[in-house]
């Protein structure tokens, strides 16, 4: 395939499955890569053996590209989770969360490829200085925790891709053709996904999480963190309106980032305990409708763009 992001990281399609913290399981992200994509496992808050448990388990599981997520200043074994990283020569390192100069260099001098998660263009300026491959530009339409900067996809994505020269990867409300031919008209070299492939056969996750993204209608997804200015978008459960009444109430940010951290996280997506923990999902939720296998809705988003690019035509003619 002719396109900057597939030649940088050696990809057969130009889509990646964004680290999801705890729950990118390693069953997830090497579906996606044997589909042709960059499948992506979180490091999240995990321990150095857990971490490492999950890399082996990936590396058994494909021959393909892969990626690991290294969230900086949430992961409270950085400095260990890297160094696993390097000896297992992880193909690309994905960045987030963080001043990522250090590590960019670090994985360079080492020759693995490294990406970067922005929130504005100032930092995928800088990514780019400092020597990233690629920058994943994420809209406030994603799940999870987004940039306070509260960018939308379809203003952040041109403005990104006119300002550097390395491929663009857009992220945040894209679940299907329709999405990644839009990325690409924005500028983009392609495309990263997390809600859409939390509904996927492979997805190890709890089957009501599945649930609750198919039956999720435009408006079902709700911010919390604004206070404090650390923004996530969750899907609307009865454990979301309790976060929303702690930050309505008295609540620290202490108290916020307890009833929001990996464990509440854990308990919401793969135990399914909706009024005991929280299930991150973008606004892309509200299209999604069916649960096919990553393989499936891979081969549906790669073939439909030319559908896609043909009735832009007919709407020009």
């Amino acid at each position: 395939m002719n396109n900057p992001l597939c030649r940088a990281l050696n990809l057969k399609y130009p889509i990646i499955l964004g680290g999801m913290g705890n729950i990118s399981s390693p069953e997830l992200a090497a579906a996606v890569s044997e589909a042709g994509g960059l499948g992506t496992i979180g490091s999240g808050t995990l321990s150095p053996d857990q971490f490492e448990q999950k890399l082996q388990k990936l590396q058994s599981s494909t021959t393909k590209p892969y990626s690991v997520n290294i969230p900086i200043t949430v992961q409270p074994h950085v400095k260990e989770i890297v160094d696993l990283a390097t000896r297992y020569e992880v193909p690309v390192i994905s960045l987030s969360a963080g001043k990522p100069d250090d590590l960019i260099r670090h994985f360079k001098q080492k020759g693995l490829k490294t990406i970067v998660v922005v929130g504005t263009v100032k930092h995928a300026i800088k990514a780019e200085k400092a020597g990233a491959d690629a920058v994943v530009a994420e809209g406030f339409e994603a799940a999870g925790i987004n940039s306070p900067a509260e960018l939308t996809t379809m203003t952040l994505i041109p403005q990104v891709a006119d300002a550097v020269s390395i491929p663009v990867v857009a992220a945040g409300g894209i679940g299907n053709e329709r999405g990644l031919a839009a990325a690409l008209a924005l500028g983009a070299s392609g495309v990263q996904m997390g809600t859409r492939f939390v509904a996927t056969k492979e997805a190890v996750v709890h089957q009501l999480y599945k649930e609750k993204i198919l039956e999720a209608k435009d408006t079902d997804t709700r911010v919390v963190g604004r206070k404090w200015g650390v923004v996530r978008r969750l899907l609307d459960t009865p454990y979301t309106r309790y976060l929303m009444e702690g930050e309505a109430g008295d609540w620290t940010e202490q108290d916020f980032a307890a009833h929001t951290d990996e464990d509440s996280h854990y308990r919401g997506a793969v135990e399914g305990r909706l009024s005991e923990g929280h299930i991150n999902s973008g606004q892309i939720s509200g299209l999604i409708r069916d649960i096919p296998t990553v393989q499936e809705l891979m081969e549906e988003m790669i073939d439909g763009v030319d559908r896609v690019i043909k009735h832009i035509s007919t709407q020009l003619t």
